[in-house]
């Protein structure tokens, strides 16, 4: 096991005032200036609900349900760690409250307390403390940058900010407190209010907890009267109020917070002196620039059934998917234009298929359930007859598979058996292993889940993309093609590129090009493993089978 370091740093970033305002982008900046000076750095998301993991969640009400190559349910912000970090992070980088209570009470019922009363204190904290630590020591980082979930005041993270008190009141030169506070302009007034923020840190300082930093989030910028008005209420230096207005692009949020000398001043604070020279941003200004720069649009349509809940339209439920399509853009040199489609809107009798027409690429990502299913298949169907790229995630593969089934193999009334347990096609069938967990009622943690090997065929549209034979991808399914029908299926065209390697599950599915410019699905997610400076083979692939599309009109 790695050795402990002695001098190891933590950084607490908690939310002060509202929610929503970008705690997790500000941890993955902080995360990318940090490494970008030569540190090491483990990001570590708390998430102080009582679920265990985040996946049995509805993404309507918390957002996309990211995947950790472990096989961890997490919440979307560990995808943004590892966006901004380019790489990938482990399951001890993920703590809910579920997760604390559930050992501390499995250990007590083991009598691992050797008969002591357990309670909130100690024993809560300690095992906190105890997950912060272990997670430093296995990814033997420098400096361990911790998001607390909520806000201060609410009841459910008290526990994770006294776990942060005690580690600052044993290592006072070796722990930061940030807190990230929205200051607002009342329309009326005009005004930016700086009193809210006041209050958040006199309340957690009531905690016992003491602020360094503070991330002042606002419409507009941060100026020095208002900063040092701040910084007298709030007992710190008026340098240590970091301006961080609303942006364009999140991915401008480090160079940001350059301007106001963050890095230095955290360095400063730990009494540490870069391992580098210069900011170490090349790469990440360069990519920063490129979204700027890009100006030829490209239209890509996603169908789902999470659009337009209530009265809104919801785009957390697929943010990997959505940063995944502008990686790959911006890498071409293209503006993405993100259409949102309402999976429902193509069940009606005569679905208006005109809107399709203008788009250059379909997506249909993963999902669960029959909503919407008959009007992504109708899409499905739609762009494979008028050779519109298409892209099936997970779901959207099992879609393809079954449409195909029923429009070109002829096999009415094909399904998933998902949907329909009794159709006489079952194309799509649950996995032999799931069905027990099922009958069970075992559904958190019971999939297909994490990081599995598969192998590509050559002279396919996957194996160029990769360009190599062995892959790795995150999945979180239960359901898989049905090995009675894949002979009939390949007879009748459809090529399964990417297999496990004993070759009994199908990954990929596609259509030679000669047939269809781009028409691909994966069992997989492979938006999970999309970065800025990274973007993924697939979605590129996908991307420039689009831009081909619309250069014809170009001309």
């Amino acid at each position: 096991m790695p050795k402990k370091h002695s001098n190891h740093k933590y950084i607490f970033v908690i939310g002060g005032v509202m929610s929503g305002v970008g705690k997790g982008i500000a941890t993955s900046s902080i995360g990318t200036l940090l490494e970008a000076r030569g540190l090491r750095v483990n990001l570590v998301k708390v998430d102080p609900y009582l679920n265990v993991d985040a996946g049995t969640m509805n993404p309507t009400e918390h957002g996309e349900v990211f995947v950790l190559d472990s096989g961890l349910e997490t919440d979307q912000d560990m995808g943004n760690y590892e966006r901004f970090l380019n790489r990938t992070l482990t399951s001890n980088d993920y703590i809910t409250s579920g997760m604390i209570y559930k050992h501390v009470i499995e250990k007590e019922r083991a009598l691992g307390y050797g008969g002591k009363c357990v309670e909130a204190v100690p024993h809560i904290r300690d095992e906190i403390v105890r997950r912060f630590e272990r997670a430093a020591v296995n990814d033997e980082s420098d400096v361990s940058i911790i998001e607390i979930g909520g806000t201060v005041g609410d009841y459910q993270n008290i526990m994770f900010i006294e776990a942060a008190r005690v580690l600052k009141m044993k290592r006072p030169n070796d722990v930061i407190v940030i807190i990230v506070s929205y200051l607002p302009i009342p329309g009326k007034i005009g005004e930016m209010k700086s009193r809210p923020t006041q209050h958040a840190i006199r309340q957690l300082a009531s905690y016992g907890v003491n602020t360094d930093i503070i991330i002042a989030r606002s419409e507009l910028p941060v100026d020095k009267k208002r900063k040092e008005k701040i910084a007298v209420s709030c007992n710190m230096n008026p340098d240590h109020v970091i301006s961080a207005p609303d942006i364009d692009s999140v991915y401008d949020v480090p160079i940001n917070f350059e301007k106001d000398c963050l890095t230095n001043i955290i360095f400063k604070t730990f009494h540490m002196r870069p391992k580098t020279s210069g900011s170490g941003l090349g790469a990440w200004k360069k990519f920063a620039d490129g979204v700027k720069d890009a100006k030829e649009e490209i239209n890509i349509a996603i169908v789902g059934k999470y659009f337009n809940t209530g009265d809104f339209v919801l785009t957390d439920a697929y943010i990997s998917v959505l940063e995944a399509i502008k990686y790959s853009a911006y890498a071409l040199g293209k503006k993405p234009v993100i259409h949102t489609v309402n999976a429902r809107d193509f069940e009606v009798k005569k679905p208006d298929y005109k809107a399709l027409n203008k788009l250059q690429g379909i997506i249909v990502p993963g999902g669960f359930g029959e909503t919407g299913i008959e009007g992504k298949l109708n899409v499905i169907r739609y762009a494979r007859e008028n050779k519109i790229p298409y892209f099936g995630l997970c779901y959207g593969m099992q879609l393809m598979t079954v449409e195909y089934a029923r429009n070109v193999l002829g096999l009415a009334g094909a399904n998933t058996t998902e949907i329909d347990p009794k159709t006489a096609y079952p194309i799509i069938d649950i996995m032999i292993d799931q069905k027990k967990k099922l009958a069970d009622k075992d559904y958190g943690g019971s999939m297909r889940l994490g990081g599995y090997d598969a192998v590509l065929s050559k002279g396919t549209i996957a194996r160029e993309a990769y360009g190599r034979e062995t892959i790795r991808e995150r999945h979180r399914h239960r359901y898989e093609v049905n090995p009675e029908f894949i002979a009939r299926l390949e007879e009748a065209g459809l090529v399964f590129s990417g297999k496990s390697p004993s070759g009994t599950l199908m990954e990929i599915a596609e259509l030679p090009r000669s047939q269809h410019p781009f028409f691909l699905g994966t069992q997989f997610h492979p938006e999970f493993l999309a970065r800025p400076l990274a973007p993924h083979p697939l979605f590129t692939a996908f991307v420039k089978a689009a831009v081909r599309r619309i250069a014809p009109r170009s001309k």
